[in-house]
Order: C-alpha cells, then sequence, then structure tokens
C-alpha cells in the first residue's frame, strides 16, 4: 500500500504536544471516555430499584394509568375530554409499559455486551403505533375494556393517532419491518434515522386534479411514542478547510478547522417485539443550533437575522428529501446525508468506547447496514474518526471501515444511483472528498495490478466519475467501502452481478456480491391490519405459531379445495372490500360496490412502475364498455380501479400520471351509461395506516414495472399475504412469489429482462411501433374525450415519452399482452370456488416473505450477530 497522499494544503496548526496529541496509535490501544452518568453504589441502587416496578395489565391499573396520564401528564380531566385526549392518555399509559421493556433489553445488552448491528436509513415508515403495540404486548383486549369504562371506543382512539412522517415508500417500510423482526428475535439491533419535522409532504388533490404539497404536521400534537434524550447531542461539523496540525517531534495529523457546526439531538422511538420481553430503537437526529438566538441583533432590531441560525439548522430535519431540482436544494440534501451519519456514527463509537475493547476489535462489536446509498457518507466519516480524531493509521482504518459496513442495493436504474458533484463536496465536506479521493487512488492502484493496461476498466470502476464536473459514484463507494453487498430478490442480485457492478466482480470475485430477498412483517401485515383473517387462520391453524414462523400457513394448503372454508375466507374478503368502499365514500364521495373486483395499485409514482400503463388499460376498458350493448354488458365483471402513491414534487412526468389518473376518474365515475361496471379512484396520501385499509381489501393488485427495473417490491408481498392474487411482470419478488405460490395463482405477462436491451436499442433507433390498441386510447385523450380539448393539450409531454421520448418503460410493447392478462382475470374472476382457491393458495405459500427470514439471512450471512439472552434479567 502507498503511503496516503497529502492534499495541498497552507495551513499548518503548531500544537502543543501535551495538550493536543497528534501522533499515531495503534489498533491494540484501547479506547476510553469520561463517563457522562452518575455511578450508584449498590446500596443506592437497591434503592431506586424497589421503586421501579412493572405495570400491571388488569383493567383496573389500566384505567387507573390513564386517568393518572390524562391528569397529570395532559393536566386534563372528566370535564374537558375528547377523542385525541384520551387517545394521548392511553398511549403515555402504554408507552410506561414499553418503556420497562426498553430498560430491561439495554440491561441485557449491557451485561452481555454482545456485537450490535446499526442500521442507517434515511426512511423509517413505522406507521401508527398504539395498535401494534397493544398487539405485541398482548394487551389490546384488557385496554379495549378499560377505554370503554371511561367512555370512549378504542378504535376510535386508535384513528387519532397520525402516521409518523419518518418515510415515503418501500425503502423506508422495509427498514420499519426489519426493526420489527429485529426486536421479534432478540437481536442486538439498533436503527438510526432522520426526525423530520414535516415528513416528506402531505399530499392533496386540487380542484383540477392535481397533486399539491403542504407540509405534514405529525408533531403537532405531543408524540407519545418518543423518548426525547437531551443530553445525548453531538456536534456535526460543514464548510471549512483542511489544515495539518504539527507538534514540534513532527508528528501530524489532518484536521478539519472552522466552518460552521450544528447539535445533532436524540429521540429514541421504541420498537416493541411481538411475544418477546425485549423491546428494540431506532435512534432519530433532531438538528438545533449551537447559538440559537442572537441576542445582540435581536436588541438591534434585526429580528430576522436573530434566528439565522436557528432556522438554518432546523432545516435540515424539516423534510425528507428536500426538492434537488437546484442547487440549494442538492446542497441541503447532502448536508442532510451527512448530519444523520455523523451523529450515528459518534453515537456508535461513543457506545463502543464503554467496552473496554481495542480499536482492532471494534468490528467485532459494531456492524453497520447502509440501507441504499443515502448513508454511504458513513464510510469516509468513519475513517475520518479513526484517523483524524483517534489517530490511527490510514491501513490500519480502512481495515476496519471495510469490516464494519455492508450495502444494501436497492436500484438498478441507472438515474436512481446517487452521485454527488465534487465541486459541491469539496465545499460542503472537504475532508471527506479528500479522503474519498484517497480511497479511489488505493483502490484503483490495487485494480491496475490485477489487470495492468485495462485503462477503460479503470474508468468504469473509479468512484469518481470523468463528467463535467467530476461525479462522486455513491454506489461504487459504498461498494470499495463495504465487505459484503447484497441485493434484494433473487433477479435483481443477479443483475448487479451481470450488469451494475459487473466490473467490480472481476476484481472482488462474485463472493461479495449477496441475495437476502426482502420480506415482511406478519404482525403489522396480516395480524393487526386484517384481524378478521388473523382469527381464520388461527382458528383453522389451532395456534398463533404462524406469527411469528409464516411458514406454518403452508398448512392452509390442504384447507383450500374445502367448500365451507372457501366460504369462510371470502366473507372475509368481502367484509375487507366493504371496510374500504366505507373509507372511499366517506372520504371521497365516490361508492363503489364490494362486490366489484377490486382492482389496486398503491405505490409511489414513477415511470418504471408504470402506472400511466395503467390509467391508460383503463381508458380503454371504458371505451370498450361504451361500445357493448345491455346484454354484453350484463356478461362483463365490474371492476373498481384504485390508485394511490406520492410523486416527488419536483418529478413532472409521474405529477401528470396523477392528473391523468384524476381526469379519466371524474369522467368515468360521472358517466351514467355504464353503471357500476367500472369506477376508478384516487386516493390521496397514501401512507402505512391507509394501506392496512386498502392492503385486505384486493382481489388483484398490480405490480407491472418494466422487467429489470423494480429491485424486489413489498407491497406485492403484503397483497398475497392477504388473499389478494397478482397482475404482474416477471420483476423483483413476483418471480419468487410466483415460485412459492405456484404459478397457476398469479397472472403474469410481459417482456423479460434479457429482452429489455434490444427492444429499447430497436425503438431509439427505428421508432416505437404503438400497439394498435394504444393508438386507440392516445387519440382519445389527444381528441380531448377526458378533460376537454384544453386539457387534452397538458397531457402532450405524457403522450410525447411514448413517441418521441421512445417509450423507455416499453409500455406500447406490452400493452396487448397487458391486456390479455386483464381478460383472463375476468374470465378467472367469474368462477368464484376457482378464485377462491386462489386466493387461499397464495396465502398459504407466503411463508418465505416474513421479514423473520430475511433479517435471520441478515444476521448469519452479513452482520454476525446472535440473539442476545434475557433469561437472566427479572
Amino acid at each position: 500500500m502507498p503511503k496516503l497522499t497529502r492534499r495541498l494544503t497552507n495551513v499548518i496548526i503548531h500544537v502543543d504536544a501535551d495538550k493536543d496529541s497528534v501522533e499515531t496509535i495503534g489498533t491494540d490501544q484501547v479506547p476510553s471516555r469520561e463517563p457522562k452518568n452518575a455511578k450508584l453504589d449498590d446500596n443506592t441502587l437497591k434503592e431506586w430499584k424497589q421503586y421501579i416496578k412493572p405495570k400491571e395489565n388488569d383493567k383496573e391499573s389500566i384505567k387507573k394509568d390513564i386517568v393518572h396520564q390524562t391528569v397529570d401528564t395532559l393536566c386534563r380531566g372528566p370535564y374537558n375530554l375528547d377523542k385525541l385526549a384520551l387517545y394521548q392518555a392511553t398511549a403515555y399509559a402504554v408507552r410506561e409499559r414499553l418503556q420497562v421493556e426498553w430498560d430491561r433489553t439495554q440491561a441485557a445488552m449491557y451485561l452481555e455486551n454482545p456485537k450490535r448491528c446499526y442500521y442507517l436509513s434515511m426512511e423509517f415508515l413505522i406507521g401508527r403505533a398504539l395498535d401494534n403495540a397493544l398487539h405485541c404486548l398482548k394487551i389490546k383486549d384488557a385496554y379495549k375494556d378499560a377505554v370503554k369504562d371511561l367512555g370512549f371506543n378504542l378504535e376510535d382512539l386508535l384513528d387519532k393517532e397520525r402516521d409518523a412522517a419518518l418515510g415515503n415508500g418501500g425503502l423506508g417500510r422495509l427498514a420499519a419491518c426489519y426493526m420489527d423482526s429485529a426486536a421479534t428475535l432478540d437481536y442486538p439491533t439498533w436503527g438510526y434515522g432522520i426526525r423530520y419535522q414535516y415528513g416528506i409532504f402531505k399530499q392533496l388533490i386540487n380542484e383540477q386534479g392535481y397533486q399539491t404539497e403542504v407540509p405534514d404536521y405529525w408533531l403537532d400534537s405531543n408524540n407519545p411514542w418518543e423518548f426525547p434524550r437531551t443530553n445525548i447531542r453531538y456536534e456535526v461539523q460543514f464548510y471549512g478547510y483542511v489544515a495539518t496540525k504539527m507538534n514540534d517531534k513532527g508528528e501530524s495529523r489532518m484536521a478539519w478547522e472552522g466552518g460552521e457546526k450544528v447539535i445533532a439531538v436524540a429521540y429514541d422511538v421504541p420498537i416493541p417485539g411481538f411475544g418477546t420481553r425485549g423491546c428494540g430503537n431506532i435512534r432519530l437526529w433532531s438538528a438545533k443550533a449551537i447559538k440559537g438566538f442572537d441576542f445582540a441583533a435581536f436588541n438591534d432590531g434585526d429580528y430576522d437575522r436573530s434566528v439565522a441560525s436557528q432556522k438554518s439548522a432546523e432545516n435540515l430535519t424539516a423534510v425528507l428529501y428536500p426538492n434537488d431540482n437546484h442547487v440549494v436544494g442538492k446542497e441541503l440534501r447532502l448536508k442532510q446525508e451527512y448530519f444523520f451519519v455523523s451523529a450515528s456514527l459518534q453515537d456508535i463509537i461513543h457506545r463502543f468506547k464503554r467496552c473496554n475493547t481495542a480499536w482492532k476489535d471494534f468490528p467485532e462489536k459494531v456492524a453497520v447496514q447502509l440501507n441504499d446509498t443515502h448513508p454511504t457518507l458513513a464510510i469516509p466519516e468513519l475513517q475520518r474518526i479513526l484517523m483524524d480524531v483517534e489517530g490511527l493509521e490510514w491501513d490500519a482504518a480502512f481495515d476496519i471501515v471495510t469490516r464494519v459496513f455492508a450495502f444494501t442495493n436497492h436500484t438498478v436504474l441507472p438515474e436512481a444511483l446517487e452521485c454527488w458533484s465534487v465541486p459541491m463536496m469539496e465545499k460542503v465536506l472537504p475532508r471527506h472528498m479528500q479522503i474519498v479521493y484517497d480511497i479511489n487512488l488505493f483502490f484503483l492502484q490495487k485494480v491496475e495490478r490485477m489487470f495492468a493496461g485495462d485503462r477503460e476498466l479503470l474508468k468504469r470502476v473509479s468512484i469518481i466519475e470523468e463528467s463535467s464536473p467530476q461525479q462522486v459514484r455513491m454506489a461504487y463507494l459504498a461498494v470499495v467501502g463495504s465487505h459484503t453487498v447484497n441485493g434484494v430478490a433473487a433477479l435483481h442480485s443477479e443483475l448487479i452481478k451481470t450488469q451494475l457492478f459487473n466490473d467490480f466482480i472481476k476484481y472482488y470475485g462474485p463472493e461479495k456480491f449477496v441475495n437476502i430477498t426482502n420480506g415482511i412483517t406478519p404482525r403489522r401485515w396480516l395480524y393487526q391490519a386484517n384481524p378478521d383473517l388473523r382469527d381464520l387462520i388461527t382458528e383453522t391453524l389451532g395456534s398463533q405459531k404462524w406469527v411469528t414462523h409464516l411458514d406454518e400457513l403452508s398448512v392452509l394448503n390442504k384447507h383450500a379445495d374445502d367448500v365451507a372454508f372457501q366460504t369462510k375466507w371470502m366473507n372475509v374478503k368481502l367484509k375487507n372490500k366493504a371496510r374500504l368502499a366505507n373509507y372511499i365514500k366517506t372520504h371521497l364521495g365516490i361508492e363503489v360496490d364490494p362486490h366489484s373486483l377490486f382492482d389496486i395499485q398503491v405505490k409511489r409514482i414513477h415511470e418504471y412502475k408504470r402506472q400511466f400503463m395503467n390509467i391508460l388499460s383503463v381508458i380503454y376498458r371504458y371505451k370498450n364498455i361504451k361500445t357493448l350493448d345491455d346484454e354484453e354488458k350484463n356478461e362483463l365483471v365490474p371492476r373498481v380501479v384504485i390508485f394511490g402513491g406520492k410523486s416527488a414534487p419536483g418529478y413532472y412526468i409521474a405529477k401528470m400520471v396523477i392528473k391523468l389518473i384524476t381526469t379519466v376518474a371524474d369522467v368515468v365515475n360521472n358517466d351514467t351509461s355504464i353503471g357500476n361496471l367500472l369506477k376508478v379512484v384516487y386516493i390521496p396520501d397514501y401512507s402505512v395506516s391507509l394501506a392496512e385499509i386498502i392492503t385486505p381489501a384486493s382481489d388483484i393488485s398490480q405490480h407491472i414495472s418494466t422487467a429489470g427495473t423494480e429491485a424486489s417490491g413489498t407491497s406485492n408481498m403484503k397483497f398475497v399475504l392477504n388473499g389478494g392474487l397478482i397482475l404482474g411482470t416477471l420483476d423483483g419478488a413476483n418471480i419468487e412469489i410466483r415460485n412459492e405460490i405456484g404459478k397457476d395463482n398469479i397472472f403474469m405477462f410481459g417482456t423479460l429482462s434479457d429482452q429489455v436491451a434490444d427492444i429499447r436499442h430497436k425503438q431509439k433507433y427505428h421508432g416505437v411501433l404503438i400497439d394498435s390498441h394504444l393508438q386507440v386510447v392516445l387519440q382519445a385523450i389527444q381528441a380531448g374525450e377526458f378533460g376537454g380539448h384544453e386539457t387534452a393539450s397538458v397531457f402532450g409531454p405524457l403522450i410525447n415519452t411514448l413517441t418521441y421520448g421512445g417509450d423507455y418503460y416499453l409500455i406500447s410493447a406490452d400493452f396487448e399482452q397487458y391486456l390479455d392478462a386483464h381478460d383472463l382475470v375476468d374470465a378467472t374472476f367469474k368462477d368464484k370456488k376457482v378464485w377462491a382457491k386462489k386466493s387461499i393458495l397464495c396465502t398459504a405459500g407466503m411463508g418465505f416473505f416474513s421479514s423473520d427470514r430475511a433479517t435471520r439471512e441478515y444476521a448469519d450471512k452479513i452482520w454476525q450477530i446472535k440473539p442476545y439472552n434475557m433469561s437472566d434479567l427479572a
């Protein structure tokens, strides 16, 4: 290994060797820290413990605790109560019980001192907490009775809780599922993320049918589900310059000086495990100003300047994924990502120093999982801390770094692979840019020694992309700085090896790249979201073992042909559809028939997910219905097509897809000539709590991404777990779902992933041959049949993506097969016994897709951690 390259700097800081250490240390050195907390002697501890008693869960104790929280915490009484107040009092009462589990878990890990995994994710879409906690602690019935005695209905209180606005889509929901599983399986795992003040945004659909964004004020009322840790705070630095610190002996270290700093303050969110004595944790960071209020500026009458630093700091954690269509937004997002990883690593190292363990054993105590590229700055940040702060040499530090980190890739889309411009990195994080340069240099030197003379290979694997301006390719940095890279479905992991990171395979070999197919927690997505199906399954299987051993669902296979069981099963489905129909009528004013086929596509709005193709097929169906006589109409299967999901604020084409959906819905739903044969519904502000209503109600759900673009998907798993059939392409986890539930129980169509590149090439250079059925639809839009001639021109850019834009996502190529698949769905749905059997077999085959299985695979293959021991604790 060549000696570390020193970047040119004009700044040298001379330091006193006795006061400011700059010498290099070895990895055998054991770091220490000053204890922050008071150490109590044994007698004093006994005093404390005799007053810390677990809460009782009988009805009378629960009522007493709720009244106590109402009066003493909320300062309310029986004469000024409402549902929100009693929800909060109930939540605080449950939180006290979780606090006992949380403290017990921390004590167990303190005593055992195991290796821990830290899951770094920009998103944790955890949903509502109260119902989940009641189920996990198995006290919901007791609370229901207690609340009833106090004059309220528990279900009404559950509806008062706001969804935690800590994520947007599948990435954040997956992270939440893994936290649930880690807590249930007693793995020593913490999540780290950001406490967003306004979430990503609250989605509204205006009168014209466009998405509009407003802040999500989810923290307006006190949040009972977080513990503010105002004593846990770390400084995070930006901007500044790099200097060399040198003492009289000639020893030196690089130092990051100047710039500006903010404070990261911790908030802990307890994550209950199901049926276990332990409790997981997600630590979220909120940004605060070091100097919150400039009194001098205020006295001078400069009121804006007096709070400027406070506003600047709080902007860091105000919104998830600030719009990066402009330079200021890009810089804020970069700062946001660094803020989160810097605070998290400082906290991890602080905890490690309590272990009385040498630096060389840091990877034996710490595993860090990077959930996509957003936390990748943790790699140069840990390298900086180990070298510049702790004093390790480059080689020793980087050896530790590469044994600590693992990287989960969630996409093969080129535009989704995060890059940061070098000039911006040099401005915001100057020391990290130096470290990235050196990581890249040393890596390329190794590659060159193995593949002498292959300069093109060096260009392809370089972390620095030689564009104008140069870009830091964060996915490449994550690969080089991690010991393991995993995909999230079998096809996706294969594409990682053959397309995305194929050049890295040449150097590292295939062993570094593994597959761990995503999973979902059955606690949230069946046990909680679908109580009637939960009860039917439990009654049929004879126990609730399936809740933590999902492969037990396979026993349902032998009941699939039982007509009586089919009737019970489909009655549950009808009840769930009626619940969703009631929600749609209450909130959107649209009446839908629960006996219709419910066709659902709810997910983030993006071109590759092809909601555009879905609504185009709806137009085709509508126009076809209009041509039929009454006798032919009587043969049709009535269908309710339901959409939901958010578009990124700056994603124009995706927002136009939403506009087209709402415009078509307005025409279709007001056409009395077609009756209930077709309804189109767009449910705004899709969230976890809405998904819990929508998912159990599906007859068919659509997962129709262009082959090779969806890494895995998890909404497909949720729908199938609840007995919904899939209409999908051979992409992501659809393929593995087909293999588990049987090819006869899924409707698949479309181009295969290995054909996509050839079709795109042909369309790019020889034009797009628009499918004849699709042409009819496009002509109807252009003719103003949906929204009039003025509105028709609005959809021009959308249609252009199929024509002048080359139809990159192959809507035309797949359209005829897609329509044929819909026809097969209709024909199958008419045979109620056949459909019921397929629905049962879908649920029965979903055992593999538990997040418990996926979490065990991470623990065994990547993190090398084991469950901690709770048996010795009272």
